[in-house]
């Protein structure tokens, strides 16, 4: 009888060792605004990189402001625009964008807080851009396809009033706290400065510590990236979060791994461990330069989703993983937030946007900043 308890006992103690559901402890917290809805657009782009700015403000000033995602989005259709006419239609239009895309909005138009533009007819509405998209769509696809309306280019009259039914005018003057601002002075407000901010990724087809261009469909503005080694990449990410520093980042969440249900984003080792390893720890994968490599060049790495590094989280068994403010509401995930594992990271990320002063000295010295 003794014999069989033991027996039982260790087999008990086998499957639990080899079978836990996760246990989180916080290892870093950094302080950002609640997590909130893109509702039915495609504006992760914004939402997930005006986070980061409000972050960034709060790092830089201790005060909270909400800022305006649609007043990026209002200001960079016109370029997107622009940049397919211009390509004679060989160019994405949709309402997709980069990190960078929200700098550059910032840098030429300002900012302004979320009660000076809403960005919808009905304020109280969700936000839906699939009938402007179109025919914002339709109009541009028109023109290009009839070479002698260029010679009276209304397209760009025709796709502001596009934007102006469906998003509302740009606001030259408003009221925020009892102080009158323009777009620019807001922003000059905020102690923000845009070229304060850099893009670094990693990809062995690009030289180490340069610019370069990165080839996928949203870099529509030919944004510059900084090439680093893969394991590099990864010390900068952890060195800016425990300075204090968010992150905003580009990934591939098409993955069955990727769950927004469970807030869990894994690369387990074994493909068999694909449904169990997002509510149970498993092995996971060991991720090279090459294989990352490999993935994005046969297109299994896309880019889907810009979300928000706001932190670290670690496991009973002391396994890192990243806590990601996502955009799709506080019902998702975990209370709107997704722990991403460092090997899904080191996978499945396309790239990283932070302060320069969150760099690692060394990686700064290198690229020259």
């Amino acid at each position: 009888m003794n014999k069989s308890i033991f027996s039982l006992g260790f087999l008990f103690f086998g499957l639990v060792g080899f079978s836990q559901s996760y246990v989180f402890q916080s290892l870093k917290d950094i302080e950002a605004n609640p997590v909130i809805s893109q509702d039915q657009t495609g504006t992760c782009w914004s939402f997930s990189t005006t986070s980061f700015l409000e972050a960034e403000i709060i790092r830089l000033t201790g005060k909270h402001i909400d800022l305006s995602e649609m007043y990026n989005v209002r200001n960079t259709y016109p370029k997107k625009a622009w940049v397919y006419v211009m390509r004679q239609g060989h160019a994405q239009f949709g309402e997709g964008g980069l990190a960078h895309d929200v700098i550059n909005s910032a840098r030429d138009y300002g900012v302004v807080p979320q009660s000076a533009f809403v960005g919808k007819k009905d304020e109280n509405g969700k936000y839906n851009h699939s009938q402007m998209e179109a025919r914002l769509e339709t109009i541009l696809k028109g023109h290009v396809a009839h070479p002698e309306n260029l010679l009276n280019p209304v397209w760009k009259s025709e796709v502001n009033t596009v934007l102006d039914t469906y998003m509302g005018t740009n606001p030259t003057k408003f009221t925020y706290e009892g102080k009158e601002y323009t777009p620019k002075s807001f922003f000059e407000s905020t102690k923000l400065n845009p070229k304060d901010y850099v893009t670094i990724s990693s990809y062995t087809h690009e030289v180490n510590y340069k610019p370069f261009l990165l080839d996928i469909p949203d870099n529509f503005s030919n944004g510059l990236f900084y090439n680093l080694p893969l394991d590099e990449y990864i010390q900068n990410i952890d060195y800016a979060l425990d300075k204090g520093f968010t992150i905003a980042l580009d990934t591939d969440v098409s993955e069955a791994t990727f769950s927004g249900k469970y807030g869990m984003a894994v690369v387990p080792n074994k493909p068999a461990d694909a449904t169990a390893i997002l509510t149970e720890i498993k092995p996971e994968k060991q991720i090279t330069p090459e294989y990352r490599q490999e993935l994005f060049e046969n297109y299994s790495t896309t880019d889907d989703h810009l979300m928000h590094i706001v932190g670290k989280v670690i496991d009973q068994k002391g396994n890192l993983y990243y806590k990601v403010k996502n955009s799709w509401g506080n019902e998702s995930g975990k209370e709107g937030y997704i722990y991403m594992s460092v090997a899904y990271i080191r996978l499945k990320s396309i790239s990283v946007l932070l302060h320069k002063d969150g760099l690692l000295p060394k990686t700064r010295t290198a690229l020259g900043l």
